[in-house]
């Protein structure tokens, strides 16, 4: 059975933007070991489109681009939207009943797969399916913006930390 996990950089005031919650090279060489283990990636509409960047070569990229890029690409993605929409190489829809599909992919997969973007992952956690919360949290104060529990945070019990290169803590939780 697969592992749901919600995991996004956040600011020490607990809001998600990936301008100006930048990862530092260490901090990125541990995304790229990140998405080369998992299963997959479940998004919603808008965080898949702001995905849709590493589909893309770009001639700007340095070599740690070009991994993120090769490994975002080899693995499965699926996307909830509302509005059917195309989506590109290696994704699929799940439309209709969110809670039926998810949980599908949970009982047929093993491994670990990733759920990106509060607003999918606050609809997820009151059905119960998230597992695991891992907030990256990042010197930085944003004062406002998207935030990471985009409803109620759920109760959480705190499973581990980690320090990832030289600014960011890793804050693993699961349900309580």
């Amino acid at each position: 059975m697969a592992k749901l996990i919600f995991a996004l950089n956040q600011s020490l005031d607990g809001y998600v933007d990936h301008m100006e919650v930048a990862p530092d090279p260490v901090l990125f060489r541990h995304w790229i070991d990140d998405v080369r283990g998992l299963t997959g990636s479940l998004y919603g509409r808008r965080m898949y489109e702001v995905m849709r960047y590493w589909d893309e070569e770009h001639p700007e990229w340095d070599a740690a681009m070009h991994d993120y890029a090769a490994a975002w690409r080899s693995k499965p993605k699926w996307v909830v939207s509302r509005s059917p929409r195309s989506v590109g190489p290696n994704a699929a829809l799940i439309e209709g009943d969110v809670e039926a599909g998810v949980r599908d992919l949970k009982r047929r997969l093993d491994g670990v797969i990733e759920v990106s973007g509060p607003e999918l992952a606050h609809s997820l956690t009151k059905l119960g399916l998230v597992d695991e919360y891992r907030l990256y949290v990042h010197p930085v104060v944003l004062g406002g913006g998207k935030p990471f529990f985009a409803g109620p945070r759920p109760p959480l019990r705190l499973v581990d930390t980690d320090r990832i290169g030289e600014n960011v803590i890793r804050l693993t939780y699961v349900p309580a």
